[in-house]
């Protein structure tokens, strides 16, 4: 043990830095095509429903792939996947980039999901094991910039290439970041043992993926089809049902399922997976709203969209700092509640919102939000690995980003499902008031002629006019939604127990990537 931890400590820096890149990379492309989204529509031919599909199919693969990490890593080592993954990533990034239609966009970014799904919990469980306890809080607080300022700070990058160049080049982007990562994996992350008598468990991974698969699609394809009134849903449901409860049957009982159900013994760590649900729908959900939001209604320029949207990196990575100092000092449960309340009220302030809000408020309640998602990323780290054993830490990180990227999908599917949802029924309220014996038409003669709908200048204003008012009203309905969706948040906290502040046990100390 002593030199491959002392070759891991001398190269500690370097390996911290490819691991940063990696994840970086990985949540950056979660949000990154946000802003881009109305120009990629219009070049792959498809309706604002379908172009949602370029951000849940990545989110989705990366879901399914993220819980078979652990055994992969085991299997052929966890330098070989990394650096296969970061290939195939990489690889996968120029495809989207080349793509010339929707169906082969939404390929592209399954391929990039599915590659992509491990850089996650590779990074942390590396980081994880090339850090004593001691300064674990500040490491997860350094390898937490990359995976919360990732999607945070996408919509920005995407809004400048997207400006500057074209929507491609947010795909581009990532090649020569992809390449140093590769780079600096191959030579200086100390390679590992392979367990090649491990036999991997089939039916688990396959009732899960036919669970997530079929929930995605359901959430995906239920505004188009009517929802339940479509068989397509109906069955997609049945599937998504039977999925979820044959890999829960198989979990316990199968003899040896991949992910091992002792894991979940730990009540900390339990508790701490459904917060990292809970602010994974709020994660992409936001910003993936936020986006048309500036740009549709507020008539931003992308580039200024995107630079509105960049106070919430920076609130991120403040409260990432702070939390990262304090974590072993305080109770993380209180920074947790902390970071909850920040998030309450900023997306309860974001249900008063209409185009004409001022700029400072937005930027305000942007960055509010971003310190709020800060303030509980990191002492969730530390709670949720506090009293796990070392051998379970692979599986732990592929778990928590599971349900980080299950409940960022989710986020985004249920978000946009609504919001199309709600245009429609407060476009139809609107326009049921819209009469001849209406006196707001009637208050002015200017008025009247303007908007009248037996012409046709009237009727096409007319209606620009209460479309408009509806997506303001959905808009609103969304970031309640939102805001509901963190209060079970709070009652989470009471479950976890404050980690013991006690020195680093033998083999936790520096410890050997395994």
């Amino acid at each position: 043990m002593g030199a491959a931890a002392e070759t891991v400590i001398a190269h500690r820096g370097i390996i911290t830095v490819c691991a940063m890149v990696a994840t970086l990379m990985q949540a950056l492309d979660a949000t990154i095509a946000n802003v881009a989204l109305p120009y990629m529509q219009g070049s792959l031919s498809a309706t604002s429903d379908e172009i949602t599909w370029v951000l849940t199919s990545y989110i989705t693969a990366a879901a399914i792939m993220t819980a078979p990490v652990g055994w992969l890593a085991a299997r052929f080592g966890r330098k070989n996947l990394f650096i296969l993954s970061l290939v195939g990533f990489t690889t996968a990034s120029m495809l989207c980039g080349i793509a010339e239609s929707l169906p082969q966009m939404v390929i592209f970014r399954l391929l990039q999901g599915m590659f992509g799904a491990a850089l996650v919990p590779l990074s942390q469980a590396t980081m994880l094991d090339i850090y004593p306890v001691a300064q674990r809080g500040s490491a997860m607080a350094i390898w937490g910039i990359g995976v919360m300022i990732g999607p945070i700070l996408g919509p920005t990058l995407g809004g400048y290439l997207t400006e500057l160049y074209n929507w491609r080049w947010v795909f581009y982007v990532n090649l020569p970041f992809g390449v140093l990562a590769i780079i600096g994996m191959a030579v200086f992350m100390p390679r590992s043992e392979t367990q090649s008598a491990l036999r991997f468990d089939w039916t688990g991974f396959a009732v899960i993926a036919l669970g997530l698969g079929a929930l995605q699609m359901m959430l995906d394809r239920g505004q188009d089809q009517d929802w339940f009134s479509s068989r397509e849903i109906i069955t997609e449901a049945v599937l998504a049902g039977l999925g979820i409860y044959l890999f829960l049957a198989h979990l316990l009982t199968a003899e040896r399922p991949f992910i091992r159900p002792v894991i979940f013994r730990d009540r900390n760590f339990s508790a701490s997976m459904l917060m990292m649900f809970a602010i994974g729908q709020i994660l992409v959900s936001s910003s993936a709203l936020m986006a048309p939001y500036l740009q549709t209604l507020a008539n931003y320029p992308v580039q200024t969209a995107g630079l509105v949207m960049a106070p919430r990196g920076a609130g991120t990575m403040l409260a990432m700092m702070i939390s990262g100092r304090l974590v072993q000092r305080l109770d993380p449960r209180k920074l947790m509640f902390l970071g909850v309340v920040l998030l309450l009220g900023s997306s309860y302030s974001m249900t008063g919102w209409t185009p004409d809000i001022a700029i400072h408020i937005q930027v305000i309640t942007i960055m509010i939000q971003g310190m709020g998602i800060g303030f509980v990323f990191t002492p969730l780290q530390v709670i949720a690995f506090a009293t796990l054993p070392m051998a379970m830490r692979t599986d732990a990180t592929a778990m928590l980003s599971l349900f980080r990227n299950v409940g960022s999908a989710m986020g985004v599917s249920l978000t946009s499902a609504l919001l199309a949802h709600n245009i429609q029924v407060a476009h139809a309220g609107l326009a049921a008031n819209i009469t001849p014996f209406n006196r707001a038409l009637q208050a002015s003669p200017s008025i009247y002629h303007a908007l009248d709908p037996t012409t046709r200048p009237g009727a096409a204003l007319l209606d620009f006019l209460v479309n408009q008012q509806a997506q303001i009203i959905s808009y609103v309905d969304d970031f309640v939604f939102m805001t509901l969706t963190i209060v079970p948040a709070l009652l989470l906290l009471p479950i976890m127990r404050r980690p013991a502040h006690s020195t680093a046990a033998p083999e936790d100390h520096p410890a050997v990537i395994d």
